[in-house]
């Protein structure tokens, strides 16, 4: 009676985490695609760096739903890519009557290109190490001669926000070159930790909406899917059944398959897992015969029919939370389940 349940919980999992991997993946394709990481990074970096832009605001938007508006589609933050290296000596700050809205980015951007390459004329850097982003902060003080008080000054009068920071530990650091270099390194990695927290945020809001986007297209009813695995785990105990009491115990599974030889129908049905049944099901399905070449289905009607169906939502529901708890959390149940032990 044990193998039942531990069949039962195999199955929810291995469905589960499969249909989360899915999910993952779609999410994974969308943010390359569109090079969300990036743009993350360099919105702020914008902020920080030059402000807000005075017809548009902030670069950065803090509601999710303007992230799914601006960053994806609207603006794009990046500098333009070059593939030159960083030259020798950093360019200088402009003077407060002729700021550029982005010269301080220009101006990073030239001391962090090396790491960079093309991708569609925009940079595809997504990650800047705290130590690369201390060691070009202290670059471009370097063009006041290492005098940090006066490039303190510099961005004081272009307005750039990254003045108060810097301003803050500069003081910290006691005017200290290698202390206030240490200290940029851990202020820009919390500043970092802060940003990745807002990018899980909109994350979830994808998932959120992906999960609910492939519990429909599979019409994957959770419950449903239990009950047919308990089905299938009855059918083979009927089949087992038959192998050892003999011909007596034909009756059963001719009720089963009617019309026919019932070993052609138990060789199907036992090729079909519970699984399979369900995936069949969706909006477009596959089937792969014995012989012959695989072919595609469209299943509009009997999708839709499902999906229409008030008896299939808690199932639905009960599939849509199971996504959002995300493959990783399904590969670990899986592992306590089998026994299978991670790599140290």
């Amino acid at each position: 009676m044990l193998s039942v349940y531990v069949d039962l919980a195999l199955g929810l999992v291995v469905s589960f985490l499969l249909l989360s991997l899915l999910v993952s993946g779609i999410n994974e394709a969308f943010v390359r695609v569109l090079s969300i990481r990036s743009k993350f990074l360099w919105a702020y970096l914008r902020d920080t760096l030059d402000g807000a832009d005075a017809k548009t605001g902030s670069w950065l938007p803090a509601r999710v739903t303007d992230v799914f508006r601006v960053l994806p589609f609207l603006r794009d933050p990046r500098p333009r890519h070059s593939d030159q290296p960083a030259p020798s000596e950093p360019g200088s700050l402009p003077g407060p009557e002729t700021k550029a809205g982005d010269s301080m980015i220009k101006l990073l951007y030239e001391r962090v290109r090396e790491i960079d390459h093309a991708k569609r004329g925009r940079t595809s850097i997504s990650n800047i190490p705290p130590g690369r982003f201390a060691v070009a902060v202290m670059e471009l003080a370097a063009t006041d001669d290492g005098d940090v008080e006066r490039f303190l000054a510099r961005l004081k009068e272009i307005d750039s926000p990254l003045y108060g920071h810097l301003k803050g530990i500069w003081e910290s650091a006691q005017r200290d070159l290698d202390r206030f270099r240490q200290g940029v390194e851990i202020w820009f990695d919390g500043e970092m930790q802060r940003l990745s927290m807002l990018y899980r945020r909109y994350v979830k809001w994808v998932v959120a909406v992906l999960g609910v986007g492939v519990t429909l297209l599979f019409s994957m009813d959770g419950l449903e899917y239990a009950k047919t695995l308990l089905r299938d785990n009855a059918f083979r105990a009927s089949v087992t059944a038959v192998a050892e009491a003999g011909p007596d115990a034909y009756d059963e599974l001719k009720a089963r398959c009617t019309g026919g030889d019932p070993v052609p129908c138990v060789t199907e049905t036992l090729s079909q897992p519970a699984l399979v049944k369900m995936m069949g099901q969706a909006m477009v399905s596959l089937s792969i015969p014995a012989e012959g070449e695989p072919s595609v289905h469209w299943n509009g009607g009997l999708w839709w029919d499902r999906i229409s169906t008030p008896s299939h939502w808690p199932g639905f529901l009960l599939t849509y939370v199971a996504l959002l708890f995300g493959a990783p959390f399904w590969w670990d149940v899986f592992r306590r389940i089998t026994g299978i032990k991670s790599r140290s």
